[in-house]
């Protein structure tokens, strides 16, 4: 195996496949990317045995062969030579040489027979987007999915594909954001697949700013993601989410419109007096006017007050801060709707002229 490649080249797909990796693995090969050249092509693989990614590119004095080389090593040895450095890699018996200029490295190498590859997987329905539509989609969520729960699948996120719409859902049992985005094709039937946390996060790292169309393709236990010259593959989350229309609260008829910002700003100095355990802030809403109200065991206390677009009077619901200001920095316009039913009820945070984004927050009793 041999290529020749320009450093940029190589950098850009190194560092789509390198986040992967993991810096502790099981198996000594995990901590290897596959590097393979075959018809008239150069592609890199990285996996964790969840999630796999492979990159590919164009090189030059192609020698068909595949290897595998540590991933960590070959990524920071290629970050670290100048720029328009152009490289050269040779595969020696069972170690790879890389020059580049006068500078000169041999990597050990494991044999590619012993790399784990997802094989094809078997297709059960196909959607195609705007990679940004779907970058904003996850972006917008991901911040509520659960870490280290032992409900393993709120680890991840929903991705809810349905006739003319694709969802997607992440909650971690104390509030829950959704984001939806209509489809230009019907697909034939519900599918609901959960994508681990890891793939979540490799996925929103991967996409980038531009028109581009990525490639959603829903298997029985992968989903796999096709965007330019980069596959990215996931297994998935074996379980079944939760009901989560049935959390979204009916009849939440209590409502307050108000500067997105302003609220902000009031929640953050509130926040700084809040409990440190709880984070809990105090919402009182009176006609033309919210209250927001923080204690903490020292007996300090914070109070705001915001004119808001409201005309419920005695009602006042706890929240836990952190949660009120995620779903706020979730949204896009300039006005955020808050929506209760009752002081029991969670409160819906939504944007004030577009309903396609929800965010759930579980009251806190203060």
């Amino acid at each position: 195996m041999q290529f020749s490649i320009q450093r940029e080249a190589l950098l850009k797909p190194l560092q789509q496949v390198v986040g992967v990796v993991e810096r502790r693995q099981t198996l000594p090969v995990l901590a290897n990317l596959l590097v393979r050249v075959a018809e008239g092509k150069l592609s890199l693989t990285g996996t964790d045995l969840e999630v796999e990614m492979v990159a590919t590119t164009d090189a030059e004095k192609l020698v068909d062969g595949e290897i595998t080389i540590p991933a960590r090593k070959l990524f920071d040895i290629v970050r670290a030579l100048p720029d328009g450095a152009r490289i050269e890699l040779k595969l020696n018996g069972d170690r790879v040489a890389l020059n580049a200029g006068r500078s000169r490295f041999t990597l050990a190498t494991l044999p590619a027979t012993e790399f784990p590859t997802i094989d094809e997987i078997e297709l059960v329905e196909q959607v195609a987007l705007p990679e940004e539509v779907l970058r904003d989609l996850m972006e917008r969520t991901s911040f509520a999915m659960a870490n280290q729960d032992v409900r393993y699948y709120l680890n991840g996120m929903l991705l809810d594909l349905q006739e003319h719409t694709l969802r997607c859902v992440a909650t971690d049992g104390h509030r829950l954001a959704l984001k939806e985005t209509q489809l230009e094709s019907s697909v034939k039937s519900r599918r609901q697949i959960i994508i681990p946390r890891k793939g979540v996060n490799e996925l929103v790292g991967l996409f980038e700013t531009g028109d581009g169309i990525v490639e959603l393709q829903f298997g029985r236990n992968h989903l796999r993601v096709r965007r330019g010259e980069v596959t990215f593959t996931s297994k998935l989350i074996d379980g079944r989410f939760p009901d989560y229309e049935a959390v979204i609260p009916l009849g939440a008829d209590k409502t307050a419109t108000l500067d997105r910002e302003v609220l902000r700003g009031a929640l953050q100095r509130a926040a700084i007096l809040s409990n440190e355990k709880y984070r809990g802030v105090k919402l009182e809403l009176s006609p033309g006017k919210l209250r927001i109200v923080a204690h903490n065991p020292e007996q300090e206390e914070a109070v705001e007050e915001l004119e808001a677009d409201t005309v419920v009077s005695d009602l006042a619901v706890g929240f836990n801060v952190g949660y009120l200001l995620d779903a706020l920095s979730a949204l896009r316009s300039e006005k955020a709707r808050l929506s209760l039913r009752d002081a029991q009820s969670s409160c819906l945070v939504q944007e004030d002229d577009n309903d396609q984004a929800r965010h759930v927050i579980m009251p806190l009793r203060l």
